[in-house]
């Protein structure tokens, strides 16, 4: 990007099915141009040359060398991350990448470094921040209309369906394995309500032909709250499903789907946090099931004496399909990084940190797991 010129080049290193998802996203607003492709020649990658009218798929140090290149979008299997971000960075490229972001926490931690040694843009492709329902459940924690947060759990019932017995995906030395290939995304969701966390347990099974598919941990937070993570990819895609559920003093609340679109509160309180539940949830529906007066009122929990009025269950969302969502989520974050490279005063809500340190805490959790 020259001076007075305000396009930023684009450009994508490994292109499949889901490297295509992401870049629509990426390249299909003013102010980005895509300029080139390289790393890969498989059909999926040929197919998206033609859908963006590119007419050579490049080798990386071809690529790199262009001037005409500002960013670059890594969308290659994991551990080709850290080797390819770092040679774009030194080359002084931006860079967006698929997460994670590397292998290691050493490995991110270099890659932090060069970046911000050389002023480049380096973050991960981790956009749940981005989603309305993160600033909400952000407030409701922060709020406490339904008091302190006391546990939580993220269960991902994953489809293995379209992963075939030779895919990266099961070899731990291409992935990393579920908590790092996977997990960061939910390790870093659940940091942004409840701040730093450290892993307390860990596990991991295979199936009988030896691939791991199913891993879980608990993570504790600040003031003892103890947060269940677990990851299967085991299901039918037809009953691919996710839950996320925190629970309070007076209530939780209930997200489903790894895009959720929706949230589900259920609880007590009295007349002002009612309120506060509604300026949280805008727009909500929200159904009376009990009603308390006088010495009715008060209820005991956590220790705590509550004065209530009613329980309740309140409905948030408009039930939109996952894709539509997620291709919003990812143009908030291009538009977001790509405010900081045109102006470092930006604050992002999303940096370099956020994905070494959910990177950190994922492989705290796979080290645990396999002593």
């Amino acid at each position: 990007m020259n001076d007075g010129d305000s396009t930023i080049g684009l450009a994508v290193i490994g292109c499949g099915g889901f490297g295509l998802f992401a870049l629509q996203q990426f390249a299909q607003t003013p102010g980005i141009q895509l300029c080139g492709m390289a790393g890969t020649a498989r059909p999926a990658a040929r197919a998206a040359a033609q859908r963006f009218g590119l007419d050579e798929i490049e080798d990386v140090d071809q690529l790199l060398a262009s001037s005409s290149i500002d960013l670059v979008y890594i969308a290659t299997p994991p551990f080709l991350h850290y080797a390819q971000a770092r040679q774009a960075l030194e080359a002084g490229k931006h860079v967006i990448c698929e997460k994670p972001m590397a292998l290691t926490t050493e490995q991110a931690d270099e890659l932090c470094e060069v970046a911000q040694r050389n002023d480049r843009l380096l973050v991960a492709n981790q956009m749940q921040r981005y989603n309305d329902l993160f600033r909400n459940i952000a407030r409701l924690v922060d709020e406490q209309p339904l008091g302190s947060v006391l546990h939580g759990y993220f269960e991902n019932y994953a489809s293995d369906e379209h992963l075939p017995a030779d895919h990266w995906f099961w070899d731990r030395t291409k992935s990393g394995g579920i908590f790092i290939e996977h997990g960061v995304h939910f390790f870093d969701l659940v940091a942004g309500w409840l701040g730093p966390g450290q892993v307390a347990a860990a596990q991991a099974e295979s199936r009988v032909d030896g691939a791991e598919d199913q891993v879980q941990c608990v993570v504790r937070y600040a003031g003892g709250v103890h947060f269940n993570f677990y990851h299967g990819f085991h299901q039918p895609g037809r009953l691919d499903r996710q839950e996320l559920r925190l629970v309070f003093e007076r209530g939780d609340v209930t997200l489903r789907g790894w895009v959720p679109t929706t949230a589900h509160v259920h609880g007590i309180v009295n007349e002002s946090q009612m309120r506060t539940l509604c300026e949280i949830f805008p727009q909500s529906r929200t159904d009376a099931t009990s009603t308390y007066s006088g010495r009715d009122r008060e209820c005991v929990g956590h220790g705590r004496r509550h004065d209530v009025y009613q329980q309740f269950d309140l409905y948030w969302g408009d039930s939109r399909q996952k894709l539509p969502v997620y291709c919003e989520l990812l143009r908030r974050l291009r538009a977001d990084q790509t405010a900081w490279i045109r102006d470092r005063n930006h604050l992002r809500t999303v940096t370099e940190q956020n994905g070494r340190d959910a990177l950190a805490l994922a492989c705290a959790a796979d080290r645990l797991a396999h002593l």
